[in-house]
Protein backbone atom coordinates (compact mmCIF):
# COMPACT_ATOMS: atom_id res chain seq x y z
CA UNK A 1 0.00 0.00 0.00
CA UNK A 2 3.01 2.30 0.00
CA UNK A 3 5.47 3.59 -2.52
CA UNK A 4 9.19 3.99 -1.96
CA UNK A 5 10.76 7.32 -2.68
CA UNK A 6 14.38 8.42 -2.37
CA UNK A 7 15.22 11.73 -0.75
CA UNK A 8 18.27 13.27 0.84
CA UNK A 9 18.15 14.56 4.37
CA UNK A 10 20.32 17.65 4.90
CA UNK A 11 23.50 16.65 6.68
CA UNK A 12 23.01 12.95 5.95
CA UNK A 13 23.68 10.48 3.15
CA UNK A 14 21.02 9.77 0.56
CA UNK A 15 18.69 7.03 1.77
CA UNK A 16 15.57 5.25 0.62
CA UNK A 17 12.47 4.97 2.74
CA UNK A 18 8.89 3.91 2.25
CA UNK A 19 6.12 6.44 2.58
CA UNK A 20 2.79 7.49 1.16
CA UNK A 21 2.37 11.05 0.00
CA UNK A 22 -0.31 12.92 1.94
CA UNK A 23 -2.85 14.74 -0.22
CA UNK A 24 -5.54 17.25 0.75
CA UNK A 25 -8.23 16.78 -1.89
CA UNK A 26 -10.94 19.41 -2.42
CA UNK A 27 -13.91 18.60 -4.64
CA UNK A 28 -17.65 18.84 -4.04
CA UNK A 29 -18.17 15.91 -6.42
CA UNK A 30 -17.69 12.86 -4.19
CA UNK A 31 -17.71 10.46 -7.15
CA UNK A 32 -14.52 12.08 -8.42
CA UNK A 33 -12.94 11.52 -4.99
CA UNK A 34 -13.89 7.83 -5.01
CA UNK A 35 -12.38 7.39 -8.49
CA UNK A 36 -9.27 9.32 -7.46
CA UNK A 37 -8.58 7.23 -4.34
CA UNK A 38 -9.19 3.97 -6.18
CA UNK A 39 -6.72 4.97 -8.87
CA UNK A 40 -3.96 6.24 -6.56
CA UNK A 41 -4.58 4.04 -3.48
CA UNK A 42 -1.08 2.53 -3.67
CA UNK A 43 0.74 5.86 -3.65
CA UNK A 44 -1.38 8.48 -1.90
CA UNK A 45 -2.95 8.95 1.50
CA UNK A 46 -5.89 11.17 0.64
CA UNK A 47 -7.80 13.41 3.02
CA UNK A 48 -11.08 14.52 1.46
CA UNK A 49 -12.64 17.96 1.91
CA UNK A 50 -15.89 19.25 0.45
CA UNK A 51 -15.23 22.89 1.40
CA UNK A 52 -12.17 25.11 1.41
CA UNK A 53 -13.05 26.30 4.92
CA UNK A 54 -12.62 22.79 6.32
CA UNK A 55 -9.40 22.32 4.40
CA UNK A 56 -7.96 25.58 5.73
CA UNK A 57 -8.99 24.61 9.27
CA UNK A 58 -7.04 21.35 8.89
CA UNK A 59 -3.99 23.25 7.58
CA UNK A 60 -4.13 25.61 10.54
CA UNK A 61 -4.02 22.55 12.79
CA UNK A 62 -0.76 21.62 11.02
CA UNK A 63 -2.13 18.79 8.89
CA UNK A 64 1.09 17.50 7.25
CA UNK A 65 0.08 17.75 3.60
CA UNK A 66 2.59 17.04 0.83
CA UNK A 67 0.30 18.61 -1.76
CA UNK A 68 -3.13 20.24 -2.12
CA UNK A 69 -5.27 19.11 -5.06
CA UNK A 70 -8.37 21.29 -5.54
CA UNK A 71 -11.07 21.60 -8.21
CA UNK A 72 -11.57 25.06 -9.68
CA UNK A 73 -15.36 24.85 -9.31
CA UNK A 74 -15.19 23.74 -5.67
CA UNK A 75 -13.44 26.85 -4.40
CA UNK A 76 -10.06 25.79 -5.74
CA UNK A 77 -9.22 29.16 -7.31
CA UNK A 78 -10.15 31.06 -4.14
CA UNK A 79 -8.20 28.56 -2.04
CA UNK A 80 -5.15 28.96 -4.28
CA UNK A 81 -5.32 32.74 -3.95
CA UNK A 82 -5.48 32.45 -0.15
CA UNK A 83 -2.66 29.90 0.04
CA UNK A 84 -0.31 31.93 -2.12
CA UNK A 85 -1.02 35.15 -0.19
CA UNK A 86 -0.61 33.46 3.19
CA UNK A 87 2.70 33.86 4.99
CA UNK A 88 2.46 30.42 6.55
CA UNK A 89 1.14 28.31 3.68
CA UNK A 90 2.43 30.18 0.65
CA UNK A 91 4.86 27.55 -0.62
CA UNK A 92 2.80 24.40 -0.16
CA UNK A 93 2.59 22.52 -3.50
CA UNK A 94 -0.78 23.13 -5.15
CA UNK A 95 -2.34 21.24 -8.07
CA UNK A 96 -5.43 22.74 -9.69
CA UNK A 97 -8.10 20.41 -11.11
CA UNK A 98 -10.34 21.36 -14.02
CA UNK A 99 -13.04 19.49 -15.92
CA UNK A 100 -11.14 20.00 -19.17
CA UNK A 101 -7.67 21.29 -19.88
CA UNK A 102 -7.71 24.38 -22.07
CA UNK A 103 -5.22 27.12 -22.88
CA UNK A 104 -7.28 29.50 -20.74
CA UNK A 105 -7.27 27.19 -17.70
CA UNK A 106 -3.53 26.57 -18.03
CA UNK A 107 -2.89 30.32 -18.24
CA UNK A 108 -5.08 30.89 -15.16
CA UNK A 109 -3.10 28.26 -13.24
CA UNK A 110 0.16 29.94 -14.27
CA UNK A 111 -1.03 33.40 -13.26
CA UNK A 112 -2.29 32.12 -9.90
CA UNK A 113 1.06 30.36 -9.28
CA UNK A 114 -0.31 26.82 -9.14
CA UNK A 115 2.43 24.20 -9.30
CA UNK A 116 0.54 22.19 -11.90
CA UNK A 117 -2.89 21.66 -13.47
CA UNK A 118 -4.63 18.39 -14.35
CA UNK A 119 -8.01 17.39 -15.70
CA UNK A 120 -10.22 15.84 -13.04
CA UNK A 121 -9.69 12.44 -14.71
CA UNK A 122 -5.89 12.74 -14.45
CA UNK A 123 -5.48 11.20 -17.88
CA UNK A 124 -2.85 13.74 -18.99
CA UNK A 125 0.55 13.64 -17.30
CA UNK A 126 1.91 11.69 -14.33
CA UNK A 127 0.64 13.01 -10.98
CA UNK A 128 2.88 10.81 -8.82
CA UNK A 129 6.01 11.91 -10.67
CA UNK A 130 5.02 15.54 -10.12
CA UNK A 131 4.45 15.02 -6.39
CA UNK A 132 7.83 13.32 -6.08
CA UNK A 133 9.35 16.36 -7.78
CA UNK A 134 7.64 18.68 -5.29
CA UNK A 135 9.17 16.73 -2.39
CA UNK A 136 12.63 16.67 -3.94
CA UNK A 137 12.37 20.42 -4.50
CA UNK A 138 11.65 20.94 -0.81
CA UNK A 139 14.66 18.85 0.18
CA UNK A 140 16.85 20.71 -2.30
CA UNK A 141 15.79 24.01 -0.72
CA UNK A 142 16.54 22.52 2.69
CA UNK A 143 20.06 21.57 1.62
CA UNK A 144 20.73 25.04 0.22
CA UNK A 145 19.39 26.64 3.40
CA UNK A 146 21.59 24.38 5.53
CA UNK A 147 24.63 25.51 3.56
CA UNK A 148 23.60 29.16 3.80
CA UNK A 149 23.11 29.17 7.55
CA UNK A 150 26.29 27.13 8.09
CA UNK A 151 28.37 28.30 11.04
CA UNK A 152 25.72 30.83 12.10
CA UNK A 153 23.73 28.05 13.72
CA UNK A 154 24.17 28.18 17.50
CA UNK A 155 25.05 25.01 19.40
CA UNK A 156 22.86 24.17 22.37
CA UNK A 157 24.68 25.30 25.54
CA UNK A 158 25.29 22.78 28.32
CA UNK A 159 22.97 24.64 30.71
CA UNK A 160 20.12 24.52 28.18
CA UNK A 161 20.61 20.84 27.38
CA UNK A 162 20.79 20.02 31.08
CA UNK A 163 17.47 21.77 31.75
CA UNK A 164 15.88 19.90 28.84
CA UNK A 165 17.09 16.50 30.03
CA UNK A 166 16.22 17.06 33.70
CA UNK A 167 12.76 18.56 33.15
CA UNK A 168 11.56 16.41 30.29
CA UNK A 169 13.23 13.28 31.65
CA UNK A 170 11.39 13.77 34.95
CA UNK A 171 8.14 14.49 33.09
CA UNK A 172 8.46 11.34 30.96
CA UNK A 173 9.11 9.19 34.05
CA UNK A 174 6.10 10.66 35.84
CA UNK A 175 3.92 10.35 32.76
CA UNK A 176 5.13 6.85 31.84
CA UNK A 177 1.91 5.21 33.10
CA UNK A 178 -0.07 7.66 30.95
CA UNK A 179 2.09 6.84 27.91
CA UNK A 180 1.54 3.10 28.42
CA UNK A 181 -2.22 3.40 28.95
CA UNK A 182 -2.63 5.71 25.95
CA UNK A 183 -0.54 3.39 23.76
CA UNK A 184 -2.67 0.38 24.74
CA UNK A 185 -5.93 2.24 24.14
CA UNK A 186 -4.75 3.48 20.73
CA UNK A 187 -3.91 -0.08 19.67
CA UNK A 188 -7.23 -1.39 20.99
CA UNK A 189 -9.16 1.40 19.31
CA UNK A 190 -7.76 0.90 15.79
CA UNK A 191 -5.00 -0.83 13.88
CA UNK A 192 -1.82 1.08 13.19
CA UNK A 193 1.22 2.56 14.92
CA UNK A 194 0.96 4.25 18.32
CA UNK A 195 2.94 7.29 17.21
CA UNK A 196 2.38 9.59 14.27
CA UNK A 197 5.37 11.33 12.68
CA UNK A 198 5.55 14.47 10.56
CA UNK A 199 8.59 16.27 9.15
CA UNK A 200 9.62 19.52 10.82
CA UNK A 201 12.51 21.95 10.28
CA UNK A 202 14.36 22.86 13.46
CA UNK A 203 17.62 24.41 14.59
CA UNK A 204 20.22 24.82 11.84
CA UNK A 205 17.51 23.99 9.27
CA UNK A 206 17.86 20.33 10.18
CA UNK A 207 14.80 18.19 9.43
CA UNK A 208 13.46 15.75 12.01
CA UNK A 209 10.36 13.66 12.75
CA UNK A 210 7.99 15.34 15.20
CA UNK A 211 6.12 12.76 17.29
CA UNK A 212 2.47 12.75 18.29
CA UNK A 213 0.06 10.07 19.41
CA UNK A 214 -1.90 8.81 16.42
CA UNK A 215 -5.47 10.10 16.43
CA UNK A 216 -6.63 9.03 12.95
CA UNK A 217 -7.34 5.68 11.38
CA UNK A 218 -4.64 4.49 9.01
CA UNK A 219 -7.32 2.99 6.76
CA UNK A 220 -9.69 5.98 6.68
CA UNK A 221 -9.75 6.08 2.87
CA UNK A 222 -10.59 2.40 2.56
CA UNK A 223 -13.34 2.76 5.15
CA UNK A 224 -14.86 5.71 3.30
CA UNK A 225 -14.88 3.80 0.01
CA UNK A 226 -16.58 0.84 1.69
CA UNK A 227 -19.14 3.16 3.25
CA UNK A 228 -19.71 4.80 -0.11
CA UNK A 229 -20.62 1.44 -1.60
CA UNK A 230 -23.18 0.87 1.16
CA UNK A 231 -24.59 4.37 1.30
CA UNK A 232 -27.92 5.55 -0.07
CA UNK A 233 -26.00 7.78 -2.44
CA UNK A 234 -24.25 4.93 -4.26
CA UNK A 235 -26.83 2.14 -3.96
CA UNK A 236 -29.63 3.88 -5.80
CA UNK A 237 -32.32 1.64 -7.16
CA UNK A 238 -32.61 1.12 -10.88
CA UNK A 239 -35.58 3.50 -11.25
CA UNK A 240 -33.49 6.24 -9.61
CA UNK A 241 -30.58 5.46 -11.93
CA UNK A 242 -32.93 5.77 -14.88
CA UNK A 243 -34.16 9.07 -13.47
CA UNK A 244 -30.63 10.40 -13.30
CA UNK A 245 -29.81 9.18 -16.80
CA UNK A 246 -32.81 10.90 -18.34
CA UNK A 247 -32.65 13.98 -16.14
CA UNK A 248 -36.30 13.47 -15.18
CA UNK A 249 -38.02 12.22 -12.05
CA UNK A 250 -40.61 9.39 -12.25
CA UNK A 251 -43.48 11.87 -12.14
CA UNK A 252 -42.06 13.85 -15.04
CA UNK A 253 -41.26 10.70 -17.04
CA UNK A 254 -44.90 9.64 -16.83
CA UNK A 255 -45.88 12.77 -18.72
CA UNK A 256 -42.69 12.80 -20.86
CA UNK A 257 -41.99 16.36 -19.80
CA UNK A 258 -41.03 18.39 -16.75
CA UNK A 259 -42.95 21.36 -15.49
CA UNK A 260 -39.84 22.83 -13.84
CA UNK A 261 -36.45 22.22 -15.49
CA UNK A 262 -33.17 23.60 -14.17
CA UNK A 263 -29.90 24.21 -16.02
CA UNK A 264 -27.11 22.74 -13.89
CA UNK A 265 -23.49 21.81 -14.75
CA UNK A 266 -24.11 22.33 -18.45
CA UNK A 267 -27.23 20.18 -18.70
CA UNK A 268 -30.95 20.31 -18.01
CA UNK A 269 -32.28 18.45 -14.99
CA UNK A 270 -35.64 18.11 -13.31
CA UNK A 271 -35.87 20.38 -10.26
CA UNK A 272 -37.34 17.57 -8.14
CA UNK A 273 -34.52 15.21 -9.14
CA UNK A 274 -31.91 17.93 -8.52
CA UNK A 275 -33.08 18.45 -4.93
CA UNK A 276 -33.23 14.68 -4.38
CA UNK A 277 -29.60 14.28 -5.47
CA UNK A 278 -28.56 17.25 -3.34
CA UNK A 279 -30.20 15.81 -0.22
CA UNK A 280 -28.66 12.39 -0.82
CA UNK A 281 -25.18 13.85 -1.20
CA UNK A 282 -25.59 16.04 1.87
CA UNK A 283 -26.72 13.07 3.96
CA UNK A 284 -23.83 10.98 2.74
CA UNK A 285 -21.21 13.69 3.29
CA UNK A 286 -22.32 14.00 6.90
CA UNK A 287 -22.04 10.24 7.30
CA UNK A 288 -18.67 9.78 5.59
CA UNK A 289 -16.76 12.05 7.97
CA UNK A 290 -17.13 9.56 10.84
CA UNK A 291 -14.10 7.31 10.19
CA UNK A 292 -11.44 10.03 9.97
CA UNK A 293 -10.67 10.39 13.66
CA UNK A 294 -10.74 7.41 16.01
CA UNK A 295 -13.06 7.47 19.01
CA UNK A 296 -10.09 7.70 21.39
CA UNK A 297 -8.30 10.07 19.02
CA UNK A 298 -10.98 12.70 19.48
CA UNK A 299 -10.36 12.66 23.22
CA UNK A 300 -6.59 12.87 22.70
CA UNK A 301 -6.98 15.94 20.49
CA UNK A 302 -9.44 17.72 22.76
CA UNK A 303 -7.21 17.16 25.79
CA UNK A 304 -3.93 17.87 23.90
CA UNK A 305 -2.56 14.56 25.20
CA UNK A 306 -1.62 13.74 21.61
CA UNK A 307 1.16 16.34 21.95
CA UNK A 308 2.93 14.58 24.83
CA UNK A 309 5.32 12.50 22.65
CA UNK A 310 7.08 15.75 21.73
CA UNK A 311 8.84 15.31 25.07
CA UNK A 312 10.67 12.46 23.35
CA UNK A 313 11.85 14.89 20.67
CA UNK A 314 13.33 17.06 23.44
CA UNK A 315 15.12 14.11 25.05
CA UNK A 316 16.52 13.13 21.65
CA UNK A 317 17.84 16.66 21.14
CA UNK A 318 15.65 17.43 18.12
CA UNK A 319 14.29 20.44 19.95
CA UNK A 320 14.41 22.20 23.29
CA UNK A 321 11.85 23.09 25.93
CA UNK A 322 12.19 26.75 24.91
CA UNK A 323 12.97 27.87 21.38
CA UNK A 324 11.58 28.83 18.00
CA UNK A 325 8.65 26.81 16.69
CA UNK A 326 9.78 23.99 14.35
CA UNK A 327 8.09 24.52 10.99
CA UNK A 328 6.56 22.23 8.36
CA UNK A 329 8.70 21.97 5.22
CA UNK A 330 6.42 24.13 3.08
CA UNK A 331 6.41 26.90 5.70
CA UNK A 332 10.15 26.71 6.34
CA UNK A 333 10.76 27.01 2.59
CA UNK A 334 9.51 30.61 2.75
CA UNK A 335 12.01 31.43 5.51
CA UNK A 336 15.16 30.87 3.47
CA UNK A 337 15.72 34.50 2.42
CA UNK A 338 18.64 36.37 3.95
CA UNK A 339 16.39 38.47 6.19
CA UNK A 340 14.54 35.48 7.69
CA UNK A 341 16.78 32.43 7.69
CA UNK A 342 18.58 33.46 10.88
CA UNK A 343 15.49 32.40 12.87
CA UNK A 344 16.80 28.82 12.33
CA UNK A 345 20.10 29.72 14.01
CA UNK A 346 18.39 29.41 17.40
CA UNK A 347 17.10 26.25 19.09
CA UNK A 348 13.69 24.85 18.16
CA UNK A 349 11.28 24.50 21.05
CA UNK A 350 7.83 23.73 22.44
CA UNK A 351 7.27 27.31 23.56
CA UNK A 352 9.09 30.49 22.70
CA UNK A 353 9.40 34.25 22.77
CA UNK A 354 6.64 35.16 20.32
CA UNK A 355 4.06 32.95 22.05
CA UNK A 356 4.45 34.64 25.44
CA UNK A 357 4.96 38.09 23.87
CA UNK A 358 1.65 37.78 22.07
CA UNK A 359 -0.19 37.09 25.31
CA UNK A 360 1.76 39.64 27.29
CA UNK A 361 0.60 42.37 24.92
CA UNK A 362 -2.93 40.99 24.75
CA UNK A 363 -2.75 40.64 20.97
CA UNK A 364 -5.45 38.57 19.34
CA UNK A 365 -3.14 37.80 16.45
CA UNK A 366 0.40 38.46 15.33
CA UNK A 367 1.69 38.91 11.81
CA UNK A 368 4.19 36.47 10.36
CA UNK A 369 6.72 39.29 10.13
CA UNK A 370 6.37 40.03 13.84
CA UNK A 371 6.78 36.36 14.70
CA UNK A 372 9.86 36.05 12.51
CA UNK A 373 11.50 39.10 14.08
CA UNK A 374 10.86 37.74 17.58
CA UNK A 375 12.30 34.38 16.50
CA UNK A 376 15.42 36.15 15.21
CA UNK A 377 15.67 38.10 18.47
CA UNK A 378 15.55 34.86 20.43
CA UNK A 379 18.15 33.20 18.18
CA UNK A 380 20.55 36.11 18.79
CA UNK A 381 19.88 36.82 22.46
CA UNK A 382 18.65 33.61 24.16
CA UNK A 383 20.09 33.04 27.63
CA UNK A 384 19.34 31.20 30.86
CA UNK A 385 17.49 34.25 32.19
CA UNK A 386 15.41 34.64 29.04
CA UNK A 387 14.48 30.95 29.02
CA UNK A 388 13.37 31.08 32.65
CA UNK A 389 11.24 34.16 31.95
CA UNK A 390 9.59 32.43 28.98
CA UNK A 391 8.91 29.27 31.01
CA UNK A 392 7.34 31.27 33.84
CA UNK A 393 5.17 33.21 31.38
CA UNK A 394 4.14 30.00 29.65
CA UNK A 395 2.37 28.50 32.69
CA UNK A 396 -0.28 31.26 32.89
CA UNK A 397 -0.72 30.97 29.11
CA UNK A 398 -1.55 27.27 29.49
CA UNK A 399 -4.64 28.25 31.48
CA UNK A 400 -5.93 30.25 28.52
CA UNK A 401 -7.99 28.71 25.76
CA UNK A 402 -5.40 29.16 23.03
CA UNK A 403 -2.46 26.78 22.93
CA UNK A 404 1.13 27.95 22.86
Amino acid sequence: METASEIQTPGAETKSYTAQFRVMYLNVDFDHYINFTERFADSLQVEYFSSRENLLAALQENFPADVIIAHENSGGIELLDYIRSSAGFGNIPFVLMVDKLTRASIETARQKHADDIFSVRFDDGDLITRIKYFKKRQWYVANKALQKIGDQSAHTPLWKRSIDIITTGTAVLLLLPVFIIVAILIRLDSKGPVFYKSKRVGSGYKIFDLYKFRTMRTDADQQIRKMAALSMYNKSTEPVQQMEHSGLCAECQAGNQCKSMLFHDGKEICEKLYHFQKEQKAAFMKFQNDPRITRFGQFLRNSSIDELPQLINILKGDMSLVGNRPLPLYEAEKMTTDDKIFRFAGPAGLTGLWQVTKRGKGKADMSEEERTQLDITYAKEFSFKMDMQIILKTFPALLQSENV
